[in-house]
């Protein structure tokens, strides 16, 4: 039998005249707790105990359909009261709105509680990687990524980014919250936080001076990243001017993703791990005054061209500067020099504690 609440001695008549008194204790956007009386296509009534009776309507039993088809008279439900009285004398709620509020509302807990998630990576778009977490939109930007997903290109491939992101889509990583705002509908995962707790301890196994043995995992042109052979789950940073005692301008060019080296534990901070490969070898500079002297002429290949001059390979894997006043300015060195071509120079002076060579070009006669 349907519940008519203009029907004088009717159930839900009952239940108001009851419980009125207790309505004005409510207030529009609390959430309440209550047991379906009865369900139709057009109403829901909800028995909310002391707050009087709930009723969902036609507009909001649309946006919750998929909720509330799988309601039974007696079953709990939350809803969030969108009018405290209204024309039928019933608390009029949204179920869809309640079930959101009380998403962000656990949302805000779980990043309270700092808990680690294991999520679903749904999409992506050129900033970051989409996910949900309890049904609501969640987004992990490019820059919370950890090392080991972080995508690994320089900056002439920045166009690849999306094409490395599209490859977590599907994969389940493990993140943690680390902004809510339902107002802006913003929450935020990192996936780099949630491996800092665990990347603290495991940096505790290791310290500054080790050498240990490790995996090339990505290449950057601003470094390398190192995978332990000893715990796969560590992974440390080599720079690119811990590389080589040289001046690498492009670390791919000496080394390759897979490769085994050794590396020696320079830093260790926050459970990040810095490491040096030129620390493993000896300082070539210690020695470079049994090879050049000032005022001696020799042959070098120029290996990069930038805004303060030309650098320039030697041989005994040396290298000499030769400063952009000599040429008075890039347009005008570029003329007299080229990238990769072989010329005479001489030397101006060997400074082994700056480690540097200064050169000047030999000019034709």
């Amino acid at each position: 039998m349907a519940i008519n609440t203009k029907e004088e001695g009717g159930l839900i008549e009952q239940i108001l005249k009851t419980n009125h008194a207790f309505l004005p204790t409510l207030r529009i956007g609390d959430l309440v707790e209550g047991k379906v009386l009865e369900k139709s296509s057009a109403k829901l009534f909800i028995d909310l105990g002391k707050y009087g009776t709930g009723a969902v309507y036609r507009g909001e039993l649309q946006n919750a359909k998929e909720y509330i088809k799988n309601l039974a008279v007696g079953d709990e439900v939350h809803g969030k009261v969108i009018d405290i009285d209204n024309d039928e004398g019933l608390v009029e709620l949204s179920l869809s709105e309640a079930d959101k509020q009380k998403s962000w509302t656990e949302a805000q807990e779980l990043k309270e509680k700092d808990e680690v998630l294991k999520l679903k990576i749904t999409g992506f778009n050129k900033g970051g990687l989409m996910t949900d977490i309890k049904g609501l939109p969640a987004f992990l930007p490019v820059s919370q990524l950890s090392q080991e997903h972080y995508p690994k290109v320089s900056e002439e491939e920045k166009s690849k980014i999306a094409q490395s992101l599209q490859l977590l889509v599907g994969s389940e990583l493990e993140v943690r919250i680390i902004d809510v705002n339902p107002r802006t509908s913003k929450l935020i995962v990192s996936e780099k936080a949630a491996q800092e707790m665990s990347a603290r301890d495991l940096a505790k196994n290791y310290a500054v001076g080790q050498v240990v043995e490790a995996i090339i995992s990505g290449v950057a042109d601003f470094g390398a990243f190192l995978r332990f052979t000893d715990n796969p789950a560590v992974e440390g940073f080599v720079h690119v001017s811990e590389i080589d005692w040289r001046i690498i301008e492009n670390p791919k060019e000496v080394l390759k993703v897979d490769d085994v080296v050794k590396a020696k534990i320079v830093d260790i901070k926050d459970g990040r791990i810095s490491l040096s490969l030129k620390a493993l070898k000896e300082d070539p500079w210690t020695v470079v005054g049994e090879y050049f002297k000032d005022g001696e002429e020799v042959t070098g290949m120029v290996y990069v061209l930038n805004q303060f001059g030309a650098i320039v390979n030697l041989d005994h894997d040396f290298q000499g500067v030769i400063r952009i006043t000599e040429f008075g300015g890039v347009a005008e060195m570029k003329k007299e020099l080229s990238q990769g071509e072989t010329y005479s120079f001489i030397i101006e002076n060997v400074k082994p504690a700056e480690r540097r060579i200064n050169l000047k070009l030999k000019k034709s006669v």
